[in-house]
């Protein structure tokens, strides 16, 4: 591809990447959350700048070479039902044993665990890229990881030295078990029960559904985290329990059939690479199970994994946003149709087809991808930032820093997911009728993103969960911390004539929370919650695009220190682009959140049921 020097898409290595920037990647970690930073705290102490990057090219060198190229063929040969099992793409294998060699399961875990303490950011990022290379890929390492540290967070000694190294090694995968046919979200209703022994184990019976990466034959066991009601336990949440059940159990020095058996694979219009397994247990009462911690306890054990489990679906989905922009960048600049409006406002025929990115409308289509996907995953390192703090702080720090991230953690999950598909929307639009068709990777792109918003909690739990407990929780603190955060980033970008008016913006913008909260929380005090909670949805868009374009300032303020120091770590027109797709995100999203605030602060209520039933 040929793009003109001074074109603000041209960014230093997006001619060599297919679906994610290097620099992109580096400039936020390092300039815009200071990782480095970070690395000089005493448990990141054993990494450097340079041991991060060489990190990251490894990843990267693997994600080009065993993951990109496949990605196709594991959505043309899905994963699938078979005599019993599950059957997935060889590449599974390779994805498994390299995760362990590259310390992608455990990097984060602590030394004595068996891990590198790895800084949470540096694992974002390498996350990052192998899925903007190949989305149905990494899940099965992931869920590996957030299992193996539910165990070591939770369970006793010898459930560690039992599960922990092979599950690290990559010879045994893990996986997390709540959904039930019959409950769906609702996990108060599930019916799974374990029966105590007399030797202190448990027998578990019944069934799970939607089980990603429940089952494949490049895994010599699956250790399943499942919640269970004990025999007797109290009705809803607070009578569920943890329990450790693998697909072999250990007996006699021998690995045996633990009776967990593999019922079906659901067949999707997206991520089909990635298994998504229908699991029995107990079917010939034989599904031995180990308790987790604390008995009707479970429930606050798993929220650990699924709290981890929704910002990497939020990932997720700024990664296939990123690989769709790039897809969609180097068709724009390859394809030339149409010609440009002289200043008479005609076309001359004479003059020879230009490139499709030379056109206003189609620039605005990839600008607002670039804006999505560079944005979001700003928010996506900048949850995983204050997970660092926390890890790495005092006791003071670790309660502020976890109260910053337990608010941020629903709309990590939800912008990159609605907005994502967005983006990639867009992103298909740009390729035209080629985008519709099967020969060209946007249809894929399109077709897996549409299961984020759905994975981990839908985006109307999420939404509930954001205005109903986090804005809310311990008198509202942890958005005060918030919000004191991004007046600071406001303050900064001040100083910074080309800043200022977005800055100043962004000031109103809070504002316009306050107003919006002050309109909605009188509800919650008179306990008119289905009143408070109607619009909650809106309100995740109102208040994540403001986040977003908290971030937004944030890189258009280290992009512009880099041009006043003249920073040669980019060119001038890498730094320049950040501002330019900054003041874009500020002119065509920010601006829609005044909008939403009308929504919101509307008096008329026209979603609540009714005893005259109105949807029919």
């Amino acid at each position: 591809m040929d793009f003109p020097d001074n074109d603000y898409f041209n960014e230093k290595s997006a001619i060599m990447a297919a679906y994610m920037n290097m620099d992109t990647l580096r400039f936020q970690l390092f300039d815009v959350h200071r990782l480095g930073d970070l690395l000089r705290r005493d448990r990141f102490r054993e990494f450097d700048e340079d041991a991060i990057n060489i990190f990251l090219d490894s990843i990267k060198d693997f994600s080009d070479q065993e993951l990109y190229p496949c990605y196709r063929e594991m959505d043309e040969e899905p994963a699938r039902y078979e005599d019993g099992g599950i059957v997935v793409h060889p590449q599974v294998k390779v994805l498994m044993e390299k995760s362990a060699e590259l310390g992608l399961i455990g990097g984060t875990f602590d030394l004595e665990d068996g891990g590198m303490q790895l800084p949470g950011m540096a694992q974002q990022a390498a996350y990052f890229i192998m899925e903007s290379a190949n989305n149905n890929a990494p899940g099965y390492p992931g869920l590996t990881a957030g299992a193996a540290r539910l165990i070591v967070s939770f369970g006793s000694e010898e459930l560690k030295e039992q599960f922990i190294p092979q599950m690290l090694s990559g010879e045994w995968g893990g996986t997390m078990c709540l959904t039930e046919p019959q409950a769906g979200s609702s996990l108060s209703d599930i019916t799974t029960t374990a029966y105590p022994q007399e030797d202190g184990t448990y027998l578990i019976k019944g069934q799970k559904i939607f089980i990603s990466g429940g089952d494949h034959a490049y895994c010599n066991n699956f250790v399943h985290l499942v919640l269970a009601r004990i025999e007797g336990a109290p009705a809803g949440t607070k009578g569920i329990s943890l329990f450790v059940v693998p697909k072999k159990r250990m007996e006699n020095g021998e690995l045996i059939a633990n009776d967990v058996q593999t019922a079906g694979d659901f067949q999707k219009m997206g991520q089909r690479g990635y298994c998504t397994t229908h699991l029995a247990f107990g079917e010939n009462d034989d599904a031995r199970a180990w308790l987790v911690g604390e008995a009707h306890r479970g429930l606050s054990y798993m929220f650990q994994m699924m709290n981890d489990a929704r910002i990497s679906v939020g990932r997720g989905g700024v990664s296939v946003a990123s690989a769709a922009y790039h897809a969609a960048l180097q068709y724009a600049g390859e394809r030339p149709q149409g010609r440009r409006l002289s200043n008479s406002g005609k076309k001359d025929p004479s003059v020879e087809p230009v490139p499709i990115m030379q056109h206003a409308d189609v620039r605005r289509m990839l600008l607002l991808q670039k804006a999505i996907y560079e944005g979001a995953l700003s928010l996506v390192l900048q949850s995983s930032r204050y997970h660092d703090l926390e890890m790495s702080g005092t006791e003071e720090e670790r309660k502020h820093y976890n109260q910053l991230l337990e608010l941020l953690t629903p709309v990590a999950k939800t912008y990159p997911s609605e907005k994502g598909r967005e983006a990639v929307d867009n992103g298909l639009q740009v390729l035209g009728g080629y985008g519709f068709c099967s020969d060209f990777v946007l249809q894929q792109y399109y077709r897996d993103i549409r299961i984020m918003a759905i994975y981990e909690g839908t985006t109307g739990i999420q939404s509930l969960d954001l205005l109903g407990r986090k804005i809310t929780m311990n008198d509202g603190k942890a958005l005060k911390l918030l919000m004191a955060e991004i007046s600071q980033t406001v303050e900064e970008a001040g100083v910074y004539d080309i800043l200022k008016p977005y800055a100043s913006e962004l000031g109103d913008s809070l504002q316009q929370l306050e107003q919006v909260l002050k309109f909605l929380l009188p509800f919650a005090k008179r306990g008119e919650y289905e009143r408070f909670l109607a619009d909650a949805t809106i309100f995740m868009e109102f208040f994540g695009t403001i986040i977003v374009a908290w971030q937004w300032l944030k890189m258009g303020i280290a992009a512009k220190q880099a041009l006043i120091k003249g920073d040669s770590t980019y060119s001038t027109a890498f730094y320049e682009s950040k501002i330019h797709t900054m003041r874009f995100f500020f002119k065509y999203e920010l601006r829609k959140a005044h909008g939403l605030a009308d929504v919101i602060t509307s008096e008329e209520v026209l979603t609540l049921a009714e005893e005259k039933e109105l949807i029919e």
